[in-house]
């Protein structure tokens, strides 16, 4: 089954601004496929090709010679130092959609791109399927919790049973695995979790415990949707704190997890500084920390949190799929126990999120809103409650409930 990207415009978009388009993203999320739909017919290089690396590494000055442009290159981040010579040929050519380029890990690749291609690249990061792209609808804004997105969302609602939601949230969003419902769940996650730390990990990351790091990313998974805490990290794996800190870069950088940030200026002095994590694929998270069926995931403890997670990963996919790079979500938190799961920042106003796996949503599950409306400089927007309620209906006030398949 073929799954049309919402971030194919998005690419189309940057190419026509910029020399060469970078799309990086975790493995398998299907940056390949997507650029060579962009790309056309262009020449096409794959750095896992042994031939083709050696010559890229050894004799970088010929090796876009044999090569021209326009070319997609992908898994760039083998030889970055291929990037001073994209940046020599944009110099002396002029010429906008030169390089297609993809990346599954950012470690040393996006300091050499920052060193070299700043102004002439355009940078897209791409995640796994969004429920948008599963079930086909075609709307491709970010989410917004207000009147006039909802207007133009509600015309392409896309009807999502319950159990379909839970299957999604178990099975996780790699377009291989949802294409092919016969593939077996835990073989491809082991496979990939195998790859992943063979091919990334260990060869450009130098992890020496690959056990170690194995069990760090199964912790990391038992705490998705909580506040960071490196100490319990290190403590649980046997590992030093900084090590821990290290290991924990390397599951951002390639994209697996994303740290979202907590919501504070200057005079929101009792606000946490604290990020919290979570998992960018709720399927690898279930792999990992053993929810092994669809059931025991939606019944288990961990139910609340894979559900915000699954959420929050929606939102930020709406945002990544629009090609905007540094996202305006926080959540809050402060240090009279007032939280708030989502702030979306938009032109000076705060737009609150609560997040819920029940069907009920209630007026109390708003009413934390207002610690928002004492913020210098910030006006609270329209809000509500994301869960799993089949209707878009107000709960309190300009707050209501969302349903998931409104995001």
């Amino acid at each position: 089954m073929f799954y049309s990207r919402h971030a194919d415009a998005a690419v189309r978009k940057l190419a026509k601004m910029f020399g060469a388009v970078l799309v990086t993203g975790a493995r398998q999320t299907g940056k390949t496929t997507l650029l060579r739909e962009v790309a056309g017919d262009v020449n096409y290089v794959t750095l896992d090709d042994k031939i083709q690396l050696m010559n890229a590494v050894g004799q970088t000055g010929t090796f876009f010679k044999d090569n021209p442009p326009p070319v997609f290159v992908d898994e760039v981040q083998y030889a970055p130092n291929l990037f001073p010579q994209i940046k020599i040929i944009l110099d002396r050519d002029k010429k906008k959609g030169q390089f297609y380029l993809s990346g599954s890990q950012q470690f040393e690749m996006m300091k050499n791109v920052s060193e070299s291609l700043a102004g002439r690249l355009g940078i897209l990061n791409l995640s796994g399927l969004s429920l948008r792209e599963l079930y086909g609808v075609s709307f491709c804004e970010p989410f917004l919790p207000t009147d006039e997105y909802f207007e133009k969302r509600q015309k392409e609602k896309a009807h999502i049973p319950y159990a379909d939601i839970w299957d999604t949230i178990h099975r996780g969003s790699y377009p291989e695995l949802c294409a092919n419902p016969d593939f077996e769940w835990q073989m491809f996650y082991a496979a990939y979790i195998r790859t992943y730390i063979e091919r990334d990990v260990r060869d450009l990351a130098q992890v020496g415990d690959e056990v170690k790091f194995m069990q760090f990313m199964t912790v990391a998974a038992s705490c998705t949707g909580q506040l960071l805490n490196m100490a319990s990290f290190a403590r649980d794996v046997g590992i030093s704190q900084p090590t821990a800190e290290r290991w924990l870069s390397i599951l951002a950088t390639s994209n697996l997890v994303v740290l979202l940030r907590p919501y504070h200026n200057n005079i929101t002095k009792r606000t946490v500084k604290t990020p919290k994590l979570y998992f960018m694929d709720t399927g690898l998270a279930a792999y990992l920390t053993r929810w092994n069926t669809r059931d025991v995931l939606k019944n288990g403890a961990m139910a609340g949190a894979f559900f915000e997670t699954f959420v929050i990963g929606e939102i930020i996919r709406s945002y990544q799929n629009s090609g905007i790079l540094d996202l305006p979500l926080y959540f809050y938190r402060d240090r009279d126990g007032n939280e708030i799961d989502l702030l979306i920042e938009d032109g000076g106003v705060l737009y609150p999120i609560e997040i819920k796996k029940h069907a009920d949503p209630v007026k109390s599950d708003v009413l934390k809103f207002s610690v928002l409306d004492g913020l210098p400089n910030m006006r609270r927007g329209q809000g509500g409650v994301v869960c799993l309620y089949d209707n878009l209906v107000t709960i309190h006030e300009n707050d209501r409930a969302i349903p998931i398949a409104l995001l």
